[in-house]
């Protein structure tokens, strides 16, 4: 019977490895199978013997880490069980593409908020930096609405740490809230405290958006710390 590594080495494209490996620098064991490729193994996965999948699954390739996350976000329990998998998987992360697509998966929060917020909050306040992308990123998906702004702006004000995929989450964060809640986060623009690249990089997110009118762009880059 063929391995699941062995199913993913069969599946790798080597031009698209070279493609995914350059956005992903930080990392060195990219395989270069397609993100549809996965979804189409993850779905499959969750509907068999998944739980046995998870247990067993190797971590060598970053494709064998994306898919167990993929898996994690399709298959049916409930919360307490799916939770328990998310906290043993979230130290697996150790790049910006695994986490941002792990937290796309997980949909159920839409239905589950307010636990899986008290759930993040031991996350944002680890000292390692994609448990803390892990939960500021969830924030963007499914928290920036009127009922939670207030809170996940306090919350990305009191992250302080050095990594970089820390504070280009937390500007992505800020960018976001405010492409969304533009007065609500106007008030906290002019009163944070934002490292300066941070800060900055919240401010060229929000100028990018095309949901900005050019004043309001303008505005918003007179803002820039020097």
């Amino acid at each position: 019977m063929t391995t699941m590594k062995e199913q993913l080495i069969d599946l790798a494209e080597e031009e698209y490895q070279k493609f995914s490996a350059a956005l992903i620098p930080n990392i060195n064991n990219v395989l270069g199978v397609r993100l549809p490729e996965l979804r189409k193994i993850a779905r499959k996965l969750a509907k068999n013997d998944w739980r046995t999948y998870l247990e067993k699954a190797d971590h060598q390739y970053f494709e064998e880490i994306m898919l167990q996350g993929m898996v994690i976000g399709y298959v049916q329990t409930d919360i307490e069980e799916r939770l328990n998998y998310i906290s043993t998987f979230v130290p697996k992360i150790d790049n910006w593409s695994v986490c941002d697509s792990f937290c796309t998966g997980l949909k159920f929060t839409h239905d589950n908020r307010n636990l899986v917020w008290v759930f993040l909050q031991t996350h944002l306040v680890s000292n390692k930096e994609y448990e803390i992308r892990f939960g500021v990123v969830m924030f963007i998906f499914y928290y920036i609405d009127e009922q939670y702004i207030d809170k996940v702006l306090e919350i990305l004000d009191s992250i302080s740490h050095d990594g970089y995929y820390v504070k280009m989450a937390v500007a992505w964060a800020v960018s976001i809230c405010y492409v969304k809640l533009p007065e609500s986060t106007m008030i906290y623009l002019k009163d944070n405290t934002l490292d300066n690249f941070t800060y900055n990089k919240a401010l060229q997110k929000i100028t990018e958006s095309t949901r900005i009118d050019l004043d309001t762009k303008k505005k918003i880059r007179s803002m820039k710390r020097k």
